[in-house]
């Protein structure tokens, strides 16, 4: 089923990971795609994997730049003249105990996970048809709390409520604007952040499905929110989590839902 035929969508942090899930997605059900990220190798390298020609563009761009974003937009509009969909993917994790956190770091964080995603939105509804749809990757985290993730959660609840706020903005042009908030998936931010095996048995055995999620697990419900099918969707986050956030796990094969 092609329902994303003659569609046009963006996707920041697009050369790996959940990006690049949603890309190979999009790509199999008609769409064209944009992928922004800052690494050009890598897009490269995805652009290779996905290998759909002139379906695919690459551009690359650090969201935490404002003329990064405004030089994507010229070339969305050169390239396709319109966008019907934004994935707003890019972010970076810091994972540390709060006191040893300094004015760099969290400059660092908020850039790429807050400002970026901001003026990422901003700067692509112009081009968006009447109708389309915004994803923001927010996060578990936000709903959480974990120690040594003030600041990475910080961001990432800031980007959740920035979805409504856009939602309300744009309703009557029709489009929809979600978010989505995944559990551990295993990217390569993933593995940076938890280097171990034994960190890893750690952080699958918090899980009530008794696994840790591939970026596929994402993919999914980001291009349904980005379908059609949602069409009456906005304002709302989707956490996808394994039960994570809602669900106590036993490890005797139990789960209970938390109250």
């Amino acid at each position: 089923m092609n329902e994303f035929n003659d569609m046009t969508v963006l996707i920041t942090g697009g050369g790996r990971g959940m990006g690049l899930a949603t890309a190979r997605r999009l790509l199999d059900k008609g769409a064209c795609v944009v992928l922004a990220a800052r690494d050009s190798a890598r897009l490269t390298a995805a652009a290779t994997q996905l290998d759909a020609g002139e379906r695919v563009m690459c551009a690359p761009t650090d969201v935490g730049s404002t003329g990064d974003l405004d030089r994507l937009m010229d070339g969305i509009r050169e390239r396709f003249g319109s966008l019907d969909g934004v994935f707003a993917n890019a972010g970076i994790g810091l994972f540390a105990p709060a006191a040893e956190l300094g004015v760099d770091d969290f400059a660092n964080v908020m850039d790429v996970n807050v400002k970026g995603v901001f003026f990422t939105v901003q700067k692509a509804l112009p081009l968006m048809a009447d109708g389309g749809s915004v994803v923001i990757n927010a996060s578990w985290t936000a709903h959480r709390g974990m120690s040594a993730s003030s600041l990475y959660s910080a961001s990432k609840a800031a980007v959740l409520h920035l979805a409504r706020a856009y939602a309300a903005e744009v309703a009557q042009r029709g489009i929809r604007v979600n978010s989505v908030s995944p559990g551990f998936i295993v990217t390569d931010m993933f593995h940076d952040v938890i280097t171990t095996s034994d960190a890893r048995e750690a952080a699958r055995v918090q899980v009530p499905m008794g696994r840790l999620g591939e970026p596929d697990d994402i993919a999914g419900p980001v291009v349904f929110l980005l379908s059609p099918q949602a069409s009456y969707i906005t304002g709302q986050d989707l956490i996808v989590d394994g039960g994570l956030v809602s669900v106590i796990a036993d490890r005797g094969g139990k789960s209970v839902v938390a109250r």
